[in-house]
Formats: structure tokens, sequence, C-alpha cells
């Protein structure tokens, strides 16, 4: 991440000088002029969240153009960013140290003498942001450099390591703002970069005159500190905004723009990773891959269809570029986890306020997904609160979303004074709210059941199953029937309606046992946001066989202190 920071920087502004040169010599030279007003006429052209490409026969010269310049430049740009790298770079790499590291510093900083190429450009439109205040331009880049990097490191146990950063190859994308655009030389009053892909960092880390690793962890630590300090420094949405006119920029900065609220309900016929046994799942959950950031859910022993339930809330800081992503793994105790697949939500999908439920599948690898086997499925809900509207939407997730104003009082109005021997001392108590209530499930009927029995036919019935706690009841056996008609309805009294989770199961009756046909598995979301629906919900496990519900939800929130 060092040596991408002072790059950029160094090539931001000499990219805006270029230009800038350019524009300011258009009465000598028709071609530059010509140039000039192509990309002008390629940034208002641009169509939503899409990119326009240079035509054919103009863009290769100018890329070629760019990258002369920048070959001229390079020399200057290194000896200008290396001590800028020290003085900048340093503090992020300190922020992500790992704890078995007491220090992180630069001996050496050089960038070497081949100078990145640029191997596309465009200029885009960014949906969501004031096109005319600014012009917004990607640049696809390739580096295979040979910098002088040599970091030393000292452990928590004294040994001092000068570790040498060796073998870099880079390819990614990086956005550059020119905004404000301004009637001032040179025609834009700050430069923002960020980068916006990165499609390949590999590097290898090497002990100046030893081998690396014979000091288990020291490696993957190291390794890990640089992709993190390179994703929270200039990975988009992060930008880093260098003024070249005075002024007030700070409408340019990264600003958290809302509150993603996750429920990771279940998954549903995973691979086995497990050669004796189920493979045990875990899931993880981050918009932006860092460690902070990062949530991981419970670990469901011995199971392919696990059932989590749990609750998560991540930041957005963009949402119309921002994604979701999700990597379900098999815990494998000491050794490393196993992925068992992967998957993406792109934030821009969501509706503000309204909760979305998804079933999606996991797949080996988001960028190549060359690999069609199936790996399953997972199930989550999602809503998006962007900042500002939160009291217009009404968030399951959240406990004080069904209160009146009456109990938001109650709520609020929390202090209470007690006498003590000497006087009066006032306790401040929180008091957690508790979504209770009674859930009215009528079991309408079944549809379509698979015939398990030798006659062809099934005897049907339902159990139904308060996860939490474990409240069970069930319906009556119809005898030979595929198309069992029940209403029948049954009140659970709930009393954490927010972490509790409805099963159906149905099964067969046979005189000597039972046969399980297909379940139905459903969080209270939606019963607490539209307090009566009813629906018709297909069975997980047969091939064919649907389930017709009625539920209706009467709360009674209550309040405890905490």
């Amino acid at each position: 991440m060092s040596f991408f920071t002072g790059l950029i920087i160094g090539m931001a502004i000499g990219l805006g000088l270029i230009i800038a040169c350019a524009r300011a010599e258009n009465a000598r030279s028709r071609r530059r002029s010509d140039l000039a007003k192509t990309v002008a006429t390629f940034a208002r052209m641009t169509v939503k969240d899409s990119k326009a490409i240079l035509p054919a026969e103009f863009y290769p010269p100018w890329l070629n153009w760019l990258n002369s310049h920048l070959d001229k430049l390079w020399p200057y740009i290194d000896e200008a960013a290396s001590e800028l790298i020290r003085s900048n770079v340093e503090p992020v790499l300190e922020q992500y140290r790992p704890v078995i590291l007491s220090s992180l510093k630069f001996s050496k900083l050089t960038l070497g003498t081949v100078a990145p190429q640029f191997t596309g450009v465009s200029i885009v439109e960014v949906e969501g942001e004031n096109v005319s205040g600014g012009v917004t331009m990607e640049l696809e880049m390739q580096w295979d450099g040979n910098p002088n990097i040599v970091i030393d490191v000292k452990t928590r146990v004294g040994v001092k390591l000068p570790i040498q950063v060796k073998n870099i190859g880079f390819t990614g994308v990086f956005r550059i703002i020119f905004k404000p655009l301004v009637d001032e030389f040179p025609c834009f009053g700050a430069v923002s970069y960020s980068l916006k892909e990165k499609k390949k960092l590999d590097f290898t880390l090497k002990i100046v005159g030893g081998d690396i690793s014979t000091i288990p962890g020291i490696s993957d630590a190291i390794e890990e500190t640089i992709r993190d300090a390179i994703e929270d420094s200039i990975t988009w949405p992060v930008r880093k905004t260098v003024p070249i006119l005075p002024g007030n920029y700070s409408d340019l900065e990264l600003k958290p723009t809302g509150t993603l609220e996750v429920k990771l309900v279940q998954a549903k016929d995973l691979t086995n990773k497990d050669v004796v046994g189920k493979s045990d799942p875990f899931a993880v959950l981050f918009i932006r891959p860092l460690r902070e950031k990062t949530k991981t859910s419970k670990t469901i022993n011995n199971q392919l269809n696990p059932i989590w339930n749990e609750h998560f809330e991540f930041i957005v800081e963009d949402a119309f570029t921002q994604h979701l992503t999700i990597r379900v793994f098999d815990d494998e105790g000491v050794q490393a986890s196993e992925l068992i697949g992967c998957a993406q939500v792109p934030l821009k999908d969501l509706e503000p306020g309204k909760v979305k439920d998804v079933w999606l599948k996991l797949v080996k690898d988001l960028e190549v997904q060359r690999d069609t086997k199936y790996r399953g499925q997972v199930q989550l809900e999602l809503l998006y609160c962007p900042f500002g509207t939160k009291s217009n939407i009404k968030n399951p997730f959240n406990p004080d979303y069904a209160l009146t104003t009456l109990e938001k009082a109650l709520k609020s109005g929390n202090d209470r004074t007690e006498a003590s021997g000497i006087g009066k001392t006032t306790t401040h108590k929180k008091r957690e709210v508790i979504v209770r209530g009674v859930l009215s499930v009528t079991v309408i009927s079944a549809e379509d059941l698979p015939i398990v029995d030798l006659l062809g036919k099934a005897d049907p019935y339902v159990v139904l199953i308060m996860k939490k706690s474990e409240t069970k009841a069930k319906t009556r056996v119809l005898n030979e029937n595929l198309n069992p008609i029940w209403n029948q309805t049954f009140d659970f009294v709930v009393e954490d309606a927010l972490h509790e989770m409805l099963i159906l199961e149905v099964w067969d009756h046979d005189t000597f046992g039972k046969d399980k046909i297909g379940r139905v598995i459903m969080t209270l979301t939606r019963a607490l946001l539209e307090g009566e629906f009813q629906d018709s919900f297909p069975l997980e496990g047969p091939k064919s066989g649907r389930l017709n519900l009625h539920l209706k939800w009467t709360p009674q929130p209550i309040f405890r202190d905490t």
C-alpha cells in the first residue's frame, strides 16, 4: 500500500497538469483541441451507470501519449513520492499492525525504474453525483514494477527483521475526479483519486538474507496488514483529495450515507466438505473486507441446512457502488476453515425502507464464475436505512419501531430516585424493549404433496414449532390426501419476536412410524411489519408441495431493566 499512495498522488497531479497544459495549447495544436472537445463531449454523453469509451481510431494514440509522458515523469514521481510515503503511510501501517509485532517502519523505499502503464481509459458518470460539477475518469493500470522496499519489523520478543517486498504485480482501475470545475487555470479546484477496482495484487515477502517461512505467522500477519491498509486507505469509496486551488473541499470527503440491517436467516443444501460426518458451517459478512468491519456468525455443527437467525448492522458509505458479501465456511477446528461458497448483493438493488427477503446461490468465486457446481443457498433479510430518514422507516430489526409515543416516553423516562441512609441518590437504568406478543397461525391447507405411501397417497399432518421457546403444536391427521385442508388456528405467546422463528414441518403419519415430507422456516419479520397476511409457501425438501398459511401478530411490547 505504501507505494500506491505516493504513486497515485504524483500521477494524479501530473495527469491534471498534463490535461491543463493540453487545454492551454489548444490554439497551437488542432489535434489537442479535438482531444479536449472529445473528452468533454463524452463526459456529457455518458449514460447513467455506464462507461463511454473513446472511439477506437482516436483512443490508442491518446493512451500512448499519456504513457509516454508518464515514463518521462516517473523518475520525478519516484523521488517526490518516497518521502511522502514515509510520512503518510507509516501511520496507516501502524494502525493495522498485528499484535505479534511492536513496530513497522520503512528503511528503504524507491518505486524503481519501471513506470506503470495505462491500458484503458473511460469517462464515467457516477450515479447519485452531479456530473456537471466535475469530470470523473477511470484509468486501468498495470504495473509489474521493480521497487526497492524494505520494512524494518520488530517483534514483541525483540527480534528485528528486515522484510523485503518483492515481485509486485498489480492490475486495477483508478478513479480520478476533477471537481469542482472552475473558470480559473487549471480549470478544476481539486483532484480526488481512489482505487475503484483491484483486479490483481500479488507480492512476495522475503527476509533480507534469510527465509521468512522459518518464523511462523510473520508472513501472513504482514501481508494481511498491507492488504487491510490498502483497503481502508485508498480503495473506493475511500478517496484522497488533493486541493489544487484554494477553497473548501469538505463536500468531496467520504461520508457515511446510512445503515444496512442484515438478518442471516438460514442456508440449505450446503456442499459437504467433511469426509466423516457433515460440514460445520459459519458465515462471514462484510461490505468492506476489513477485520473490524467484518461480522461472523456462530458455527452450526454437523449440519448442511443450518439455521442462524442472527442480526448484524453495517455502515453504508456508497449505496450505488457497494455490495454486501457473504462467505460460508466449514469450520475445521485448529486447521484453516474451508470455503463452501460465497455470494453478493448490490446495495443499489435495495429500496430504502423496505425489507428484502432474498435467497442467494453460493458460488466458488465472485470474480471468475467458471465453476457451475451447485453449492447451496443462503437466505438473508435486508433493510437499507439512509441517514435522515429513519423516523419515516419501519425497522423491524429495531425494537423501538413498534412503540407508541407513550411507550417511547416510558422507555426514555427511566430515571429512578432511590433513598439512602444519608440522602437521596439518582440511579439511571437502561431499559431494553422486548417485542412481546401473540402470533396466531392458521394452517389453511397444503397442495400437491409428494406421494410417500405405497398406495400412492399420504396421511399428512403439520407440526408447528417456535424455535427459540421450543413451543410446539400440531394439526390433526388427514388420511389418504395429497391436498389436505385443515383450517386450524394456533396461538403462540412470543416473548422475543425479534429473535424468534416459526418452523412448520409436514409429516406423513403411519401406523408404525412417521416420515417427514418437508418444512417451511420463516422469521417473524413480515408479521411484525404487516401485522396480518396470508400466503403460500413452498416446502423445503421435496420437489413439490406448498403450505397455505395465515398469520396475525398482536403486539404487547414490554420493558425490562438492564
